[in-house]
């Protein structure tokens, strides 16, 4: 049985990874800068890397160019819980004082049917976050949640796209579906309104929107998936990857138009290796793949 995945949130940032990285450590608590690196002549030439932390949440980010901009297609909830934190409120507040600095608010912070205490920001990087007072009551969830909105031709397969992960990452479970009801057009009436779910060991929200945003997925946002093995690569990407032109690097986007990277764990530990002579050889054998292939990658950076 494959072991369940902690899926990592992967960001693509023009030049900024790790200016963003070290500012979001400063404004989520118990978070960290794991690791920064460098790969170097790719095609968006030498990228900085890094891996951090927030509030328990890995992420990775890359500074690789202006190629694609973050929209609020997928966005980050933050979870204040009054129930376990008597300060939620407040601290709800100094975040999105923190997160609005240089940024944009796309829903104000206020009082709404769903909420106490919610807004939604877009912050000085383009990245979105959902910041809310959450209901107490039933089980509870981790203090950030990737949020993804299915919105153009992709609205009303929120439901489909939840069902159709579950059934990809072992260990996963349902949990919240709550639909639109009549009369809430543009919003089609029974699509979904808030859906949230466990993909091994990582909630995911996804919700329908009939608005005319003007955005989609698109690859500013992908989601990594370390594998132990390659059968688990090849199994994960034969079930996820749906768009040929889109396969490169270990990338795919799947029949949503959400984009995964599927790489062998390994990578990560080969990547702070600190040898930077293997890790070039490594990514020149990585830029001529589409799926990867893990013991050709072991063996370019040993220089086999």
């Amino acid at each position: 049985m494959t072991t369940p995945v902690t899926l990592i949130p992967h960001l693509w940032y023009d030049r900024e990874a790790v200016e963003a990285a070290r500012f979001y450590v400063s404004v989520f608590p118990d978070s960290a800068v794991d690791f920064v690196g460098q790969i170097r002549n790719t095609p968006s030439g030498d990228c900085d890397i890094v891996r951090f932390t927030l509030w328990g949440q890995p992420f990775m980010a890359i500074s690789a160019g202006p190629m694609f901009r973050f929209n609020p297609s997928i966005s980050f909830f933050v979870l204040f819980d009054p129930g376990r934190d008597p300060q939620a409120r407040e601290r709800l507040d100094a975040m999105w004082d923190k997160l609005a600095d240089g940024g944009q608010a796309l829903m104000p912070l206020d009082a709404y049917p769903f909420s106490a205490r919610f807004g939604w920001v877009q912050d000085r990087y383009g990245l979105s976050w959902q910041l809310m007072l959450t209901n107490t009551s039933g089980e509870s969830r981790p203090p950030i949640v990737p949020a993804l909105m299915f919105t153009g031709e992709a609205c009303g397969k929120a439901e489909a796209a939840g069902e159709f992960w579950r059934e990809i990452f072992p260990d996963s479970q349902a949990g919240q579906l709550v639909r639109y009801g009549q009369g809430m057009e543009p919003n089609p009436a029974g699509s979904v309104m808030f859906s949230d779910f466990r993909l091994g060991n990582t909630w995911m929200a996804a919700m329908d929107s009939g608005f005319p945003h003007g955005f989609s997925f698109n690859e500013a946002i992908s989601f990594l998936v370390p594998c132990e093995d390659q059968a688990t690569i090849d199994r994960y990407w034969s079930k996820l990857s749906a768009v040929p032109e889109a396969e490169v690097c270990g990338w795919c986007k799947d029949p949503f138009g959400v984009s995964w990277q599927i790489v062998p764990s390994e990578m990560e530990t080969l990547m702070r290796s600190g040898d930077q002579a293997g890790i070039d050889r490594l990514v020149q054998a990585l830029l001529t793949m589409k799926k990867l292939d893990a013991g050709a990658l072991k063996a370019a950076f040993e220089g086999k």
